[in-house]
């Protein structure tokens, strides 16, 4: 579907199933008028597709499809498996999940069952046979959604953890082996027989933790696989396969199952108001959306990486999100300004959630763009208002390739590792010896992204799973080609390293890459066992530094400038410091605390034809930023404004746009570097104003 795509596809989640009273031809009527051309749909009503076992209401659907159709709006149909009908639970105990204490996870949410249970797996290969196979030549519809957000839950369920035995079984093939491997004479855990090995829910054992994660992982990925085949069995060959990705579940693999899907999707959700505020948002702590300019950013880059292509936005703000005492609607101009931001890292669709806000259920106060009183208002008028843009705009914003200065390595595994093992807490008042902080490797990833964000440079992000597959060791990028394309490398928390990825990375320095070690990084192997070798492990010859010891940080310590590396005011080292030894590096960057001192905080070394750089230190925005100035000193797009970013792609027909925010109230002044013409005009122009909250889309004048 992204190969020929002519316009931004831009709609909402529609469901008309959902409203208390009929409003079906107003509804496509006020959709059409946004300048909106698809809807998502049915995803959610399991229980409306089947009242009952085995009898199916299917025609509900059609009047929504046929509307759409007289209105030139596309439609990509959800199969509802997330959420499952209370017959079904009632006849079927069986199929409920299990949560980390050994209790069912009662119903009245969604995600209440456990995915791999033949029960669900027959009932819903029976409700989804019975979707597509009345829908799927409908002239409405291009797509088809698999499940939804998956990955919610780890699932504790009986079936579950004897398939995991199963697997434990498969791979290590001896109770012997295992042992040896885990390390289970430690606390006498070595076990005599596979019916030894205890539950998830007593697990403090890093190496049962690993595992138990990859096997939920393959559960999910299994799922998606399952759901493809059987739809593609049924639907014609050009409509796509997708799913909406919750970023950061934690039973799944993005890396991985992104190879089920035709086109990747994600739900990626923001605070608003001053939340998207440059340079200093106000981001409530902890929240499970993001906060920030550069986590919008930093979702769309994350989407991109899932296939390495474009992208949709399955769901995203549509009104405030949160909750009943969580209203924070957008300021005038920054609908436009995230959707803006998703395309230049090349997203294809916009779609928000949803249509109309609910009167009922759970999600009575998350923000939609029609509110309670279904009259159209101020979001209406903004959305409808960038709907025109986007279709004025065309093809010549489709294709888009981002533009990167900066590859950062994702990892799937060393998430899961540092969740379990982490170097910061998740809050201040945790135990840090038995807490637990599923956020730990995504903070240290922000940490860095943010200091590039704020210095004008864009990333890549590529998964180590996209590098070195994981379970034959094959190499599936050359380093070298790598190396030529990505020369910086941003290698930050890669907790888990297997021997081949080490590999991996000393052939992209030797082929001229300039690689930046971050904290956490190479330390543990493919079991999250600590490696024996001096770290950073088989990399401290090439980098000409290496340590030891390392330390929590109970507060930031100032960074020092020296005569190689100039820093921005506030730099500072912040949580956690690796207690470097210079073997003969460059230091780039020390403090002049009286016992951290003698360590930097970052250090240089040219090796071969490339280049290493350790960063021992979870750097805060200013000190990253310092860093990639270094590394990448001809930025010129942002130099000396604090509010405003810039993003650039190449779109299908090779030309390069500019794409100039500011998040922030005041207006502003850019001169460009290079000569540009606004998206739509013809006129050239060197400088362009920016009004509060703005966005201006340019492309580079090649005459």
């Amino acid at each position: 579907m992204t190969e020929n795509n002519k316009h931004i596809l831009f709609g909402t989640a529609y469901y008309d199933e959902y409203q208390p009273t009929p409003n079906l031809d107003r509804d496509i009527q006020l959709i059409r008028d946004a300048n909106m051309n698809v809807i998502r749909v049915g995803e959610g009503s399991w229980s409306h597709w089947e009242p009952e076992d085995g009898k199916f209401s299917l025609d509900w659907l059609q009047p929504v499809l046929d509307k759409a159709h007289e209105n030139g709006i596309d439609v990509i149909i959800g199969v509802p498996t997330f959420a499952i009908p209370q017959w079904l639970v009632r006849k079927y105990p069986e199929v409920a999940l299990h949560n980390e204490n050994g209790s069912v996870h009662n119903f009245g949410s969604r995600e209440e069952h456990s995915l791999s249970h033949p029960v669900f797996r027959f009932y819903a290969e029976r409700v989804i046979r019975k979707i597509v196979e009345r829908y799927a030549n409908h002239p409405a519809v291009i797509g088809w959604q698999l499940h939804n957000e998956p990955g919610l839950f780890l699932n504790y369920s009986h079936d579950v953890f004897e398939g995991f035995k199963d697997y434990l079984r498969n791979k290590y093939e001896s109770i012997e082996y295992l042992n040896k491997e885990w390390g289970l004479v430690y606390w006498s855990h070595e076990l005599s027989t596979w019916d030894d090995l205890w539950k998830p829910e007593g697990n403090a054992q890093p190496q049962y933790d690993i595992e138990w994660r990859r096997y939920q992982a393959s559960l999910t990925d299994e799922l998606l696989k399952w759901q493809r085949e059987l739809i593609k069995s049924i639907a014609p060959k050009d409509q796509f396969i997708t799913v909406n990705i919750a970023l950061g579940r934690d039973a799944f693999d993005e890396g991985v199952s992104g190879q089920h899907l035709d086109v990747a999707s994600s739900d990626p959700y923001f605070h608003m108001q001053n939340g998207m505020r440059m340079p200093d948002p106000d981001v409530p702590k902890p929240a499970w959306f993001v906060g920030g300019p550069e986590q919008i950013a930093l979702q769309g880059d994350r989407t991109y990486a899932v296939k390495q292509k474009p992208y949709y936005v399955a769901e995203t703000d549509g009104g405030p999100i949160g909750g009943a005492a969580d209203n924070f609607p957008g300021f005038h101009g920054q609908w436009r300004q995230a959707a803006w931001q998703f395309i230049s890292r090349g997203a294809e669709m916009i779609e928000y959630w949803q249509w109309q806000q609910l009167h009922f259920g759970t999600e009575t106060y998350w923000g939609s763009i029609i509110p309670h009183d279904r009259k159209p208002g101020r979001v209406y008028r903004e959305i409808s208002a960038l709907g025109k843009e986007l279709k004025d705009a065309g093809s010549e914003v489709t294709g888009l390739k981002p533009d990167h200065d900066i590859t950062i390595m994702y990892s799937v595994k060393s998430r899961w590792g540092l969740s379990y093992e982490p170097y910061t807490a998740e809050n201040a008042t945790a135990d840090p010896h038995h807490t637990r902080n599923a956020a730990a490797f995504d903070h240290m990833l922000s940490a860095f992204y943010k200091g590039a964000f704020i210095s004008g440079r864009q990333v890549n992000l590529i998964h180590d799973s996209q590098v070195v597959k994981n379970d034959d060791g094959t190499f599936l990028q050359d380093p070298s080609d790598f190396a030529k394309d990505n020369p910086v490398l941003l290698v930050a928390g890669i907790y888990i390293a297997s021997d081949e990825l080490l590999e991996w990375l000393r052939e992209y320095v030797k082929n001229g890459g300039h690689l930046i070690l971050g904290p956490r990084s190479t330390y543990a192997d493919d079991l999250s066992r600590a490696r024996m070798e001096t770290k950073p492990s088989d990399m401290n010859d090439l980098a000409k530094a290496s340590y030891q010891e390392f330390s929590n940080l109970r507060q930031d310590i100032p960074a020092v400038e020296t005569n190689e590396m100039k820093l921005r005011k506030g730099s500072a080292a912040t949580e956690w410091i690796d207690c470097l030894e210079n073997n003969g590096a460059t230091v780039l960057a020390k403090s002049n605390d009286p016992h951290f001192s003698q360590f930097p905080l970052v250090t240089t070394s040219k090796s071969d034809n490339g280049e290493v750089t350790i960063v021992g230190t979870v750097p805060n925005a200013q000190l990253a930023a310092s860093i990639f100035d270094y590394v990448l000193p001809d930025e010129k797009w942002v130099a000396g404004h604090a509010t405003v970013s810039h993003s650039s792609a190449v779109n299908a027909t090779g030309e390069r746009l500019h794409f100039m925010f500011n998040w922030n109230w005041n207006e502003t002044t850019v001169d460009l570097p290079v000569q540009c013409i606004l998206l739509g005009e013809s006129k050239p122009v060197r400088t362009i104003k920016l009004g509060s909250w703005d966005v201006v889309v340019l492309k580079e004048d090649k005459s």
